[in-house]
């Protein structure tokens, strides 16, 4: 498959080796042109997400993945469609240097713009500790989707029984103070993206891993990009 010819490229990027200027990251596709009528809210490409910012790396509001995962999640959505349902993506492959900027930026007890809107339960110093935070992520190798469900004819969110990257425990897929639709929607989430091969992350509703990750130890560095 077209990845594995270019595993090489990907793992010098990844490494820090010398070349020209960053490109897009070669042998990984484009979520969208995978599943139709995916829908993307790429948050960390704008000022809508717990920094307040838009994030480094983030270049281009674009889904990208692994070929398997895209493969993979284009079989969730079709698994939803005869429901009327879809999904939307809020982060796909997140290159490391953006993980660096979560870190410095947990790291950073000064800046707590965003503690009402996504952590108003848990002291900064704690998101670590919890899980919600970390100086690796699975998104950075390209594997992973942060997912929700739509209406799959207007876009429109179903209701989650809360918002992404809200770092609560009402954001586990086990809450139940949650309304029971809500729960619904989660489990639903849930069973599709198993069945369609991700393991999920019980911390994060959101939150799905290609079981068979085809770099399950590399974690690369190479900025998105536009087309």
């Amino acid at each position: 498959m077209r990845w594995r010819s270019a595993a090489a490229i990907l793992a010098c990027a990844a490494c820090g080796c010398a070349g020209g200027p960053a490109r897009p990251v070669a042998g990984f596709v484009d979520a969208s042109d995978a599943t139709p009528g995916l829908v993307i809210d790429m948050r960390y490409a704008s000022s809508d997400n717990f920094v307040g910012r838009p994030i480094n790396g983030y270049g281009a509001p674009r889904c990208l993945l692994t070929p398997l995962a895209a493969e993979a999640l284009a079989g969730a959505q079709a698994r939803l469609a005869p429901f009327g349902l879809g999904l939307k993506a809020f982060d796909c492959y997140r290159p490391q240097r953006a993980v660096d900027e979560f870190v410095a930026w947990a790291n950073d007890p000064s800046d707590t713009s965003g503690k009402d809107d996504y952590y108003p339960g848990v002291d900064k110093s704690a998101l670590f500790d919890e899980g919600y935070i970390a100086a690796r992520s699975g998104h950075s190798r390209g594997s992973t989707v942060d997912i929700a469900l739509v209406d799959l004819e207007t876009g429109a969110p179903l209701d989650m029984g809360g918002d992404w990257d809200f770092f609560d425990p009402v954001s586990w897929p086990s809450a139940t103070g949650i309304p029971a639709s809500a729960r619904a929607h989660r489990l639903l989430l849930r069973a599709v993206m198993i069945e369609a091969g991700f393991r999920p992350y019980e911390k994060e509703w959101w939150h799905f891993t290609l079981e068979n990750e085809p770099f399950p130890d590399t974690y690369f560095d190479i900025p998105l990009g536009p087309r």
